[in-house]
């Protein structure tokens, strides 16, 4: 007796589906256990540039849907786009956040950008989640060609079409794809390609997305950019250049201040405990020694809260090793 068996199309989205789910970088997302304790900006630091990126994502009428922020490394662009991406999930508005990282080799590189992009998007909506794990099953090599042609087959086409039947809102949908630090993804012809995909694929369509982008102002973003010669998304994107146009000298003080505070009031020195520690002195030499980079900051604070040593020592010992201005 034989019994003959029938796939479905339902079968064959969710047997597409889990095959997309093999080739995604779980450790890009914002909220991936492997970015535990990412770095994201404290509450009252940075407010001017978070209303001004939030400003932007939320306008879904703005004409521009790309946004470039390019900054010096250690500006504080990751914990910008960490602090945005927090916004935007808990407003329902985060359609996708792929974090680029130089030393996860699933995550510096352009092979698992777009299977993460569209697997996020697809979890928004059942009905785009099952196109997209169809296409994947009539395209088994899909993830074997340029991310260009990923992103039309598993993103582009897949949306279009659940919009056309009505089985999608693009009007609600959450719309917000950030990529953070396009610097580290090896190669500047990669990070090129990535630039010229999204172009292609995703502001020359009508789709409604906004995308925000983070990197140092390596040569493939800012030759897309500059205006002289003018770059291909001269006209496309808004730029904002972190360093020249935000001053980070304010926040800078505060976070050291805060956390340093912290750290002493958790800490056994008793001179730490003081509410006269650090004092306005130290606290001034540390932010002229920043010069507006908030890692050098981070690395004050990580340093003075080892909890086996004085804060005070450790910090004094830093002190110590600042150059005069």
């Amino acid at each position: 007796m034989f019994i003959k068996f029938s796939l479905t199309a339902a079968d064959f989205a969710l047997t597409g589906w889990k095959t997309l789910l093999e080739n995604i970088a779980s450790n890009a997302l914002h909220d991936s256990s492997a970015r535990f304790d990412a770095p994201k900006c404290d509450e009252d630091t940075r407010v001017e540039v978070t209303k001004e990126l939030m400003d932007w994502i939320q306008d879904r009428e703005a004409p521009q849907r790309l946004l470039c922020m390019t900054g010096a490394a250690g500006a504080g662009k990751s914990a910008l786009q960490q602090t945005i991406a927090e916004q935007c999930s808990d407003s329902n508005i985060l359609g996708s956040a792929f974090f680029f990282s130089t030393g996860d080799p699933t995550r510096n590189n352009l092979s698992r950008i777009v299977p993460t992009i569209a697997c996020q998007l697809g979890l928004h909506n059942p009905a785009l989640r099952d196109a997209i794990g169809k296409t994947i099953e009539d395209n088994s090599l899909i993830f074997k060609k340029t991310i260009k042609i990923q992103m039309d087959t598993l993103v582009v086409t897949p949306f279009k079409s659940i919009c056309t039947s009505g089985e999608l809102d693009r009007n609600t949908f959450p719309h917000a794809i950030l990529i953070d630090g396009l610097d580290e993804c090896s190669g500047e012809e990669n990070q090129a390609e990535l630039l010229s995909t999204i172009k292609h694929c995703l502001l020359d369509n009508d789709l409604p997305f906004r995308i925000f982008i983070a990197s140092r102002p390596e040569w493939a973003i800012r030759s897309a950019l500059d205006n002289d010669p003018e770059g291909y998304l001269y006209q496309l994107a808004y730029h904002i250049k972190l360093s020249d146009k935000y001053d980070a000298t304010d926040d800078i003080r505060r976070f050291l201040w805060r956390r340093l505070q912290d750290i002493g009031s958790r800490s056994r020195d008793r001179l730490a405990q003081s509410r006269l520690w650090p004092t306005k002195g130290d606290t001034e030499k540390l932010v002229a020694a920043a010069s507006g980079q908030f890692v050098y900051a981070a690395m004050v604070v990580k340093y003075a809260s080892e909890r086996r040593s004085s804060p005070v020592d450790r910090l004094r010992t830093i002190i110590d090793w600042t150059p005069p201005p």
